[in-house]
């Protein structure tokens, strides 16, 4: 029988068996994926487990695979199956020499199981922590655990963005995220409400998108895990309490009022729309 605290080391993980969860240490090496450095940690509760599986793997390796069970972690569900193999925080590579361990380990843990293979009614898996930012192409994307604010660059934003203006998302207006992985042709994040928004998310205020190294997945995708948690969290018409907004650094302002006046002079932007986001800019000094 598996004791409480044995550990299987693999390539880039161990995994440590509880008595009601797998806690999953991640390594920092180079060679490991960022998405996993990025995770650190997780405690998957067994619960949280629809299955177990020992594969062959590449070059010499078995791979041990957790299922996780639909709806129990807000990262898988934020993801949308679009993980690339190598990055499957589930799976644990080992030499092929660990395979008879490997295997009493994943009879062990389907010993454990429940049969119930039914989608969770909630999150089982503690989402990333908050506070949490990532530069995507067009904006900077941050997220306080209450609100998700969007802040666009002049560089990358589109001028319909740039004429609606920052913006500020408290959990209680959400309904869910859109993630799409930058590792396909038009990655973004999309904050989904009861509207609909623009097709297009370079088009959508409610929505970055990533390109050119802006929004990788070990940044984009725990960010989009951590609102989504949050968004269930809440459920419908729970109230969120207000979060000041702290002003903004005066340098910042002044950079943003250059950066404006570039795209005033360059024809990009009109008089008045010069002159109202100027003053919408002096009024957060």
């Amino acid at each position: 029988m598996t004791r409480m605290g044995d550990v299987l080391a693999g390539f880039h993980a161990a995994w440590e068996f509880e008595s009601d969860s797998v806690l999953i240490r991640y390594e920092r090496g180079i060679r490991t994926p960022k998405l996993f450095q990025a995770l650190g940690e997780r405690r998957i509760p067994l619960e949280a487990i629809s299955g177990v599986t020992l594969t062959p793997g590449k070059r010499g390796t078995v791979v041990l695979h957790a299922e996780p069970r639909p709806g129990a972690d807000p990262l898988m569900e934020a993801a949308a199956g679009q993980l690339k193999e190598g990055c499957d925080p589930y799976r644990l590579v080992l030499p092929a020499d660990k395979e008879t361990l490997a295997e009493y380990y994943a009879d062990e843990l389907r010993a454990l199981l429940s049969e119930d293979d039914e989608p969770a009614d909630r999150f089982l898996v503690p989402a990333p922590e908050v506070p949490l930012q990532f530069k995507a192409y067009d904006g900077k994307a941050s997220f306080d655990g209450r609100t998700v604010r969007f802040r666009w660059f002049w560089t990358g934003a589109s001028s319909a963005k740039w004429k609606a203006g920052d913006q500020s998302f408290p959990v209680s207006e959400l309904t869910g995220v859109e993630w799409r992985s930058p590792e396909v042709l038009e990655g973004h994040l999309r904050l989904l409400r009861g509207e609909q928004g623009p097709a297009q998310a370079d088009q959508d205020p409610a929505a970055v998108v990533f390109g050119l190294g802006y929004g990788p997945v070990h940044e984009s995708l725990p960010f989009a895990a951590a609102v989504l948690a949050a968004v269930r969290q809440r459920g419908p018409g729970a109230a969120v309490p207000a979060v000041s907004v702290p002003r903004r650094d005066p340098a910042d302002i002044a950079e943003r009022i250059r950066h404006l006046g570039e795209l005033h002079q360059a024809g990009l932007v009109t008089d008045e729309e010069f002159s109202v986001k100027k003053a919408e800019l002096l009024a957060e000094l």
